[in-house]
């Protein structure tokens, strides 16, 4: 009888561990649409400047600053996609069923060639 206790308790923590593996997965799912809706705000900040300002002159100024802001929004894109790839890589999912490395990739790509568009548009605007 001490084994099928033993057993139980072993088959328990283990759930617990696999369930505590699918939390953070998913916590770190939700810290990477945070942190994409932070690059987009950064966007909309570039696009904001831009409309408020497009009055300096000389206009380099102002496109200069959106561009900074376009940037920046690049960067937490792939910083985001990088740091979520690395705890996919180090977890694995048991009963949850989080986004997938290649769908976080095509979502990251497109908000850079998003942004990209954005600062051509701005510069020959």
């Amino acid at each position: 009888m001490p084994q099928d206790n033993k057993d139980t308790t072993e088959n328990m923590a283990e759930d617990r561990t696999n369930w505590a593996e699918d939390r953070t997965l998913l916590a770190n799912e939700r810290t990477f649409s945070s942190r994409m809706g932070f690059a987009l705000g950064c966007l909309g900040v570039a696009l904001g400047l831009q409309g408020v300002f497009s009055a300096v002159t000389p206009t380099w100024i102002a496109k200069s600053v959106a561009t900074v802001f376009i940037i920046l929004a690049i960067y937490l894109a792939h910083f985001a996609y990088h740091s979520t790839k690395k705890m996919h890589q180090r977890l694995h999912a048991h009963h949850a069923e989080p986004a997938g490395v290649p769908e976080l990739f095509i979502i990251t790509w497109l908000i850079t060639i998003g942004s990209l568009g954005i600062a051509v548009v701005l510069w020959i605007s």
